[in-house]
């Protein structure tokens, strides 16, 4: 990677002009962010500008003015934003009309951020442009850098003077397709996903993803780089942590956006190699004997340096480029290595282990998007397989209703974990993982809270079509309560792992790109729904591809850390088959998961069924407010239906999204609203900001408060449930004193009378057992977590009846 970031403002400065009677000054500044370990542009770079209303009748475009040259600046900020200002002085010519784009050429050695310029004109009026992107040196890029002005044109009002320059733009930035992309380049294509897998190295084979029907997925941003030789697919990685990829200028991070993100990764990052690394030296720490040592270890007190961080370092130093790699420094000396104590154990330390706070989750944690109301019961699956759960699961436990009654008023609620998950378990589980399919079904409270029920954990049988199922009821004492958190951690796992994969990448990350690459190649940066768009564009593609590069690559963060390991990207895949565009909305994601019903006298169009959902209450009001600022905005614009079906970028942007950036979605009518209304249109757009706004906020940045703390929200099992707790389980032909195998295990009537006796004693110590743990003033018989003392009640009537994990009965030998 070429040196990253320049960071200077500068001054242009006017060359002379040769008749000054024929000409004006137009002065203006000039403002360029400032960012690590770079130094000035040099004064060859120049700025020029082209009017909007005059045309020059040898080009065709708007007339050019003379160049100015930059010289000097005013260190200062910009809002939080360290910048040098330059004022610029601009020789045009007296006809020269009103400024409508300008050209920045770069003459120094290095690339600067360019953020904004702004040019007084005589009628007391300010010209804007605003920048925000990287220029590169002109020795490199071989062609100036056009910005225009912050007016916004449809393309049937672009004036003249403007319209060759609008289309040329265009055409540059789609590029042929062609060759790989270097750094300086602005060119925006599409391709697979055919960057996370080394097909040199069997274990790090992965499919690509998008173009069959096999593997459909979302395009990404083209690089262009050199093909495997092993398949000729795989476009090639030099290094595990690549970091060495193409984006283009506009999409990359700003300095002080560089600068944050290095700030606030880097712990994390270093979290994550440091315990790799230890445990290769053979101290291993992912192993924790308590969740009190856990706490102690992770949030206690500060990462103390040793030689393995020093390891680590000289690792990164061979990674990173040399910019960066002084601001880890700089962040490690500034920061050190500790983590804050997660909302989730903040306040109560043993909350999260409640069925309360398991369901709370689910409506208000990381992945409030899936669960849904239990439309049939006992549930049913792929190819009409009926779930195991039946009614003695859950009748009794449903506020005196029946099920009709309570599927009819909608009070069961279903977290369902198991179609997509069952034709991958088998695969998932050989990398040493122990991974079950889940269903979750809770009952809605008249209070408005959830009551989780059931769960049931899945597994494929000995056939490809058959299926081994075990049903958990909830519970909170004994070794059925026991059970009961280790059957909800497996749902977590699941849940943690489609929220990561599906619900954050997937549905945010990887859906939104190609309509930033779309609209970058369609609709011009004076295309009023370009200006609309374009905030919610910003690092996409920069975050995207270091996603590809760190985290989702074959052996990536992703893959270590979550249950599908190498499967993942591939099960995403998957899941993708069933996107569709039009159910990303809030108010229609609500209706299709039966927790709203259409309501047209509702702002949001829909009624919630739950009231107290804080995801969808919240989300409905935020969807609310972005749809009406978009319905302004449209309505602006466009007066009629006729006007978008007759704008012809916005058409060409919707086909290419369509047809190629979600190609692989093109034949689904229903994916897809046909862009020939103002009413389609504020539908779509209004989706598009919700899902890259409001949806990623809801399940990205809630990640550290509940999942901060892993118990909570765990991403792999290392073991199943057992079905026989081998030392904490009686076995069926178990025999327990005051009993024997037989009545004739002597002749003797006196010993059998006496036997009985014993056996007599036995029963009251039974009844003197039940009433100590109802003893109130007894605090250990209970204890706070209100688990009855039965370990040692001799369960001498228990013969041929239940055995199993009892947690009571006193076995006549040392037989396990």
């Amino acid at each position: 990677m070429s040196k990253l970031y320049e960071s200077c403002v500068r001054c242009f400065k006017a060359s002379p002009a040769p008749d000054q009677e024929a000409h004006q000054i137009l002065k203006g500044t000039v403002v360029i962010s400032q960012s690590f370990g770079q130094s000035g542009a040099g004064k060859s770079t120049t700025v020029r500008l082209y009017s909007s209303t005059q045309v020059d009748p040898n080009t065709g475009r708007g007339k050019l003015s003379r160049e100015a040259t930059l010289d000097g600046g005013k260190i200062g900020k910009h809002g939080n934003v360290n910048t040098v200002t330059y004022q610029v002085s601009i020789p045009v010519e007296n006809s020269f009309g009103t400024p409508g784009a300008i050209v920045v050429k770069n003459g120094g050695r290095h690339e600067f951020f360019l953020k904004f310029a702004s040019i007084d004109i005589p009628e007391d009026r300010t010209i804007h442009f605003e920048c925000n992107s990287w220029v590169y040196p002109i020795t490199k890029t071989n062609s100036d850098r056009l910005f225009f002005a912050n007016t916004s044109y449809l393309p049937t009002q672009t004036p003249t003077a403007l319209q060759k320059l609008r289309e040329e733009e265009l055409v540059n930035l789609r590029g042929n397709g062609r060759g790989e992309r270097k750094q300086w380049e602005r060119i925006y294509d599409y391709d697979y996903y055919n960057d996370l897998g080394v097909p040199d190295s069997r274990q790090r084979v992965r499919p690509v993803l998008g173009g069959t029907k096999e593997y459909p997925y979302p395009r990404r941003g083209r690089t262009g780089r050199p093909l495997s030789r092993a398949d000729g697919e795989t476009e090639k990685r030099s290094i595990f942590i690549d970091l060495d990829f193409y984006v283009p200028p506009d999409e990359r991070f700003s300095p002080v956006k560089l600068s944050g993100f290095i700030t606030h990764s880097i712990q994390a990052v270093l979290h994550f190699v440091f315990p790799e690394v230890k445990s290769l030296l053979g101290h291993d720490i992912g192993n924790f004997e308590s969740f009190k040592e856990l706490t102690k270890d992770l949030y206690a007190r500060p990462h103390e340096p040793s030689i393995v961080e020093g390891v680590v370092m000289e690792k990164l130093k061979s990674l990173l480029p040399k910019d960066i790699y002084k601001e880890v420094i700089r962040v490690m000396k500034e920061n050190p290595l500790k983590f804050p104590v997660p909302q989730v154990i903040a306040t109560d330390e043993n909350a999260w282990r409640s069925d309360e706070e398991f369901a709370r989750e689910m409506l208000a944690g990381l992945n409030p998007g899936v669960i849904r109301c239990l439309e049939q019961f006992p549930p049913i699956g792929r190819g009409e397989k009926y779930s195991s759960i039946n009614a003695s699961h859950i009748q009794g436990k449903i506020d005196g209703l029946t099920i009709p009654q309570a599927l009819k008023q909608k009070r069961i609620l279903i977290l369902d974990h198991h179609d997509y998950l069952v034709p991958y378990l088998r695969r998932i589980n050989a990398q040493g993982l122990c991974i079950y399919a889940s269903r979750t079904l809770l009952f809605l409270k008249n209070d408005g809270t959830l009551r989780p029920l059931v769960i049931e954990l899945s597994l494929p049988g000995e056939g490809m079509e058959q299926e081994v199922s075990r049903v958990f009821v909830s519970a909170n004492q004994g070794t059925e309560g026991a059970l009961w958190m280790l059957a909800k951690a497996h749902v977590a796992v699941n849940d943690s792992g489609y929220h990561q994969l599906i619900s954050h990448w997937l549905h945010t990350h990887a859906a939104v790109e190609p309509f930033i690459i779309a609209t970058r190649r369609q609709l011009s940066t004076i295309h009023p729904i370009y200006k609309l768009l374009d905030p919610h564009f910003k690092d996409t593609m920069h975050i995207n591809a270091l996603a590809r590069g760190v985290l989702l690559n074959a052996g990536g963060v992703l893959e270590r850390t979550m249950f599908p390991g190498k499967y993942a990207m591939e099960l995403s895949s998957t899941i993708y088959e069933n996107w569709r565009f039009t159910e990303q909305a809030l108010p229609e994601d609500l209706v299709k998961r039966g927790l709203a019903i259409r309501d047209s006298n509702q702002p949001s169009g829909v009624t919630l069924l739950l009231e107290d959902y804080p995801y969808a209450e919240d989300g409905l009001d935020v969807w609310t407010a972005i749809k009406t600022w978009v319905t302004n905005f449209c309505s602006h614009f466009y007066r009629s239906d006729e006007d978008i079906a007759s704008d012809v970028e916005l058409q060409s942007w919707w086909k290419e999204i369509r047809e190629i950036g979600h190609g692989d979605k093109r034949d689904d009518v229903e994916c897809w609203l046909p862009l020939n209304s103002l009413a389609n249109l504020i539908q779509s757009l209004t989706t598009l900001i919700w899902i890259a706004s409001a949806l990623h906020a809801a399940v990205n940045f809630g990640q550290y408060g509940y999942a901060g703390f892993p118990p909570n929200r765990p991403t792999r099992c290392r073991k199943f449930i057992p079905q026989e707790e081998v030392l904490s389980e009686h076995i069926a032909d178990e025999v327990y004193i005051g009993q024997r195998t037989s009545s004739r295990w002597t002749d003797d009537g006196e010993v059998l009378r006496l036997f009985d006796g014993f056996a007599e004693s036995l029963r009251q110590v039974e009844q003197r057992i039940e009433e100590r743990n109802q003893n109130v003033k007894l605090k250990n018989r209970l204890g706070p977590a209100k688990v009855p003392y039965t370990l040692l009640f001799p369960d001498i009537s228990n013969v041929g009846n239940e055995k199993g994990i009892t947690g009571k009965g006193i076995p006549n030998s040392v037989s396990i």
